[in-house]
């Protein structure tokens, strides 16, 4: 059977920041004093993903962890630029390309920058040190590092799953794809070397102070200027891109965020929130009156990364009030609503309606990407409501529909305190191909109601988790899922940071 991977979701706030996660403390290594001291690669390697990869592209001297990892984040560097100028390469002779093809590309190409970035960044907080960082500095290095290890990840699903009767793009796909799986290799040994030499054991409670400058009246919103979006011309903008494109680009924050106020209406136009653009803040005027709607989707011709309504590649963005859509349908396969860079995805006080798929296949409202056990990425939904629409709810149950499948290795998601209607299969999780998965996921429920959060007949497999204890669901609350308390009042938003 397909499935219907994603669900329409309504939230009155989207928040994104490059704000990381510590899910569970036994998934991921943390740095050890004892491998401050030299050791050989064999014994740093036993540390990581894939062992063998690791010896194979270490230097062969013995020395300590923080020389091996930044060895392995300079050579990810090397690597990232030589994949840009390669994608750049072909995209000059795209005349050949079907559309597809090139969608697949320009996809690579912006993921690749990214990643030239997110690298760069982390190798200078990280040639400054072989000493445990300071939590927030760690936290943020261990985001950048998750972020190169997905952006890579959905290059390379772009690429594989784009079909071209072309010959050449068959060449190209099959070279493509060789780069893009060893340098995920690669990746996977920076982070988890990262994590082993860098990463405090304990995350402990100090300030985020490039973001506590920002606002020294947390009771207040600091804005530095605003911008209005209205359809029928009475704002200074018709159209959000092009107020997008007026917010300035690469500030600092410390004057606070550009504001773009958009009116009620429905905008038929696919955003995007490019990586200069940070400080971005975005307020509509209610759910289900200001509206982005697209319908982009694969069977169109568009890659699953750029069939998203709504993009976001920026630091430190805010949307609050407003409705996120893609109407593409069952019918159109994969399609995205929102793509976010750090794919750090937290739904709260939100509804989430799954509709009606095509016939023979089933629902999953939640397909994580997780891919790397050190990554920090994972989906939390609390004091949410899972409801079928009304189509869906007509088929009088016919179609099942369960609380999500594993696309990726690692994937992560909870559910908490949420009220889940009698629509979901009793089993709540779904297979995607044989045991993919089942032991190395994490998929955890806590305290949630509902006829359909009885869990007495869930699946039974290694990494799913019915949570008693309210210190194991706490890990994946604001506060801690996403350090929210350290940056969330200075944007205005109404927020808890525990349980509800």
């Amino acid at each position: 059977m397909d499935s219907q991977p994603f669900s329409a979701f309504k939230l009155s706030i989207f928040i994104l920041n490059v704000i990381p996660i510590f899910l569970l403390a036994s998934r991921s290594l943390a740095a050890d004093a004892s491998y401050a001291t030299p050791a050989s690669k064999e014994t740093i390697c036993k540390f990581t993903p894939n062992p063998s990869y690791c010896k194979y592209i270490l230097p062969n001297h013995t020395t300590n962890v923080c020389d091996y990892g930044r060895y392995a984040v300079r050579k990810s560097l090397s690597q990232s630029h030589k994949l840009l100028n390669l994608v750049n390469k072909y995209l000059q002779r795209n005349s050949t390309l079907s559309k597809s093809a090139v969608h697949a590309l320009q996809d690579c190409q912006l993921l690749a920058e990214l990643n030239v970035d997110f690298l760069a960044s982390s190798l200078e907080t990280l040639n400054n040190t072989n000493q445990t960082l300071p939590s927030s500095k760690a936290e943020d290095v261990h985001t950048l590092l998750s972020a190169v290890l997905t952006n890579q990840q959905t290059c390379l699903d772009g690429v594989q799953e784009t079909s071209s009767s072309s010959s050449s793009w068959g060449n190209l796909q099959n070279g493509l794809s060789v780069l893009l799986s060893n340098d995920t290799n690669l990746y996977s040994v920076s982070l988890a070397l990262f994590t082993k030499g860098w990463v405090p054991k304990k995350k402990d409670e100090e300030a985020i102070t490039w973001r506590k400058q920002i606002l020294h009246n947390v009771d207040d919103v600091l804005v530095r200027g605003t911008v209005t979006v209205s359809q029928d011309g009475s704002g200074n903008f018709t159209t959000i891109n092009d107020a997008v494109t007026a917010a300035p680009n690469s500030t600092k924050g410390l004057k606070g965020y550009f504001l773009i106020y958009i009116k009620a209406g429905v905008y038929e136009e696919y955003v995007n929130v490019a990586k200069n653009k940070n400080y971005l803040m975005m307020i509509g005027e209610g759910i289900n009156k200001t509206v982005i709607t697209g319908n982009r989707s694969v069977v169109d011709g568009w890659t699953t990364f750029n069939s998203a309504t709504f993009v976001v590649v920026a630091p430190c963005f805010v949307a609050v009030n407003m409705t996120f859509r893609n109407t593409a349908g069952a019918i159109k396969h994969q399609a995205w609503t929102s793509y976010s860079e750090t794919q750090q995805l937290y739904s709260k006080t939100c509804n989430i309606y799954p509709r009606l798929p095509m016939r023979g296949q089933f629902n999953a409202i939640t397909a994580q990407g997780r891919t790397d056990p050190n990554q920090n990425t994972g989906i939390s939904i609390h004091n949410c409501t899972i409801r079928a629409a009304d189509d869906l709810a007509s088929d009088n149950g016919t179609t099942k529909t369960y609380l999500g499948r594993p696309w990726k290795e690692y994937s992560t998601t909870i559910y908490m305190k949420s009220f889940i209607d009698g629509f979901i299969d009793g089993a709540g999780w779904n297979k995607w191909n044989g045991d993919f998965a089942l032991s190395t996921l994490y998929y955890a429920e806590y305290k949630n109601k509902g006829p359909g959060s009885n869990t007495s007949s869930r699946v039974t497999w290694p990494g799913y988790h019915v949570l008693k204890k309210a210190k194991e669901a706490k890990k994946f609350t604001v506060s801690y899922f996403l350090l929210g308390k350290k940056w969330l009042p200075q944007t205005g938003v109404p927020f808890s940071g525990g349980l509800i």
